[in-house]
């Protein structure tokens, strides 16, 4: 099974992680980045879901192992490609030019949640997983970026708390406080709930995209201008 799989569900693109945990690393950025490609050329798709195959987890963020390893052999260069490639990620979902939906069945940490947060849309399984911005315990700041791509989804007051607290949140919590369209069920209540708020959506793709530029315009920008003076020198870690 490859890391990264699609299949078209109607006018519904769903893109499934198979990796486990879900970690990103050079392999996740290529096969996701690839997906993403493939459902544009399809023009029958309006809408795509970003589901993951593991039943515990969604997508733990980094994939440490990879990253350490990089360190270890002081391949800087291959790093600095690593973190542009992530923002390759988030950009692309910011300016898809559809709506993209995160369909939350498990845990979902770090730069697995900053990537939830990049979608325009996020359901989650009510009866396991968590949502976590664990940075603040393992001393990774945010990029700007990272910050502007989460201020879009959770409300200022809730995201203080969760970014300054690093606590573990369930999908209730975050429905409650607007950061989720919905808690479901389970998995099947989920996946279904999922792709029939995604088949609502039949918007040109022209004018879905344009609203998304000019809506997301200040967080690419960001990602942009301020991102590389901390990327480039390598100040990630503190």
């Amino acid at each position: 099974m490859p890391g990264i799989e699609w299949k078209k569900v109607e006018t519904v693109g769903v893109i499934t992680m198979n990796n486990g945990e879900n970690r990103h690393n050079p392999d996740f950025i290529r096969a996701i980045l690839a997906a993403f490609d493939e459902i544009e050329r399809d023009a029958e798709i309006s809408s795509v879901i970003i589901a993951s195959s593991d039943p515990k987890n969604w997508s733990q963020g980094i994939d440490l192992e990879w990253i350490t390893g990089a360190m270890a052999k002081n391949d800087l260069q291959a790093i600095r490609d690593f973190m542009y490639g992530l923002n390759r990620i988030f950009k692309r979902i910011l300016l898809y030019p559809m709506p993209v939906i995160a369909a939350i069945n498990g845990h979902t940490f770090g730069d697995g949640s900053i990537m939830a947060c990049a979608c325009d849309f996020r359901f989650m399984k009510a009866d396991r997983g968590f949502f976590c911005f664990p940075e603040i315990d393992i001393n990774i700041p945010f990029l700007p970026g990272m910050l502007a791509i989460v201020r879009k989804a959770i409300p200022h007051y809730k995201l203080e708390e969760l970014v300054f607290s690093g606590k573990r949140t369930g999908a209730a919590e975050l429905e409650a406080h607007h950061a989720i369209v919905k808690a479901c069920e389970n998995e099947e209540a989920l996946m279904r709930e999922s792709i029939a708020f995604a088949k609502t959506f039949t918007k040109k793709r022209p004018i879905f995209g344009e609203m998304k530029r000019r809506m997301h315009g200040s967080i690419i920008e960001i990602m942009e201008k301020d991102d590389p003076v901390y990327i480039e020198p390598l100040q990630l870690l503190m």
